[in-house]
């Protein structure tokens, strides 16, 4: 491609790395992150909890570490709903 032509799809044309690029979507839409954060914190918690648990069944120990686990997920995506559109639509566009 020629200086002179413009680009038709920019964003895709430039040089970037895979890393960046998560960056991006990471800013773009952060409660995505911190979903799979909670959700990996919850599960590790849950599995070390796991030698702790007393005399509490094994099925019922993993229904409670599930259940947290999505209870997480769901909220902070429900978060990342709100916000996405708090800034589309509340927020004035500058």
């Amino acid at each position: 491609m020629s200086p002179s032509q413009e680009s038709v799809f920019p964003e895709y044309e430039t040089d970037t790395s895979q890393t960046s690029k998560l960056i991006r979507k990471f800013k773009e839409t952060p409660f995505v992150p911190i979903g799979m954060a909670g959700f990996t914190a919850v599960v590790g918690y849950g599995l070390y909890r796991l030698k702790h648990r007393g005399d509490m069944k094994m099925s019922l120990h993993l229904i409670h570490m599930r259940v947290a686990a999505q209870g997480f997920v769901v909220g902070a995506l429900t978060c990342g709903v709100l916000y996405s559109m708090y800034r589309e639509y509340v927020k004035p566009k500058e």
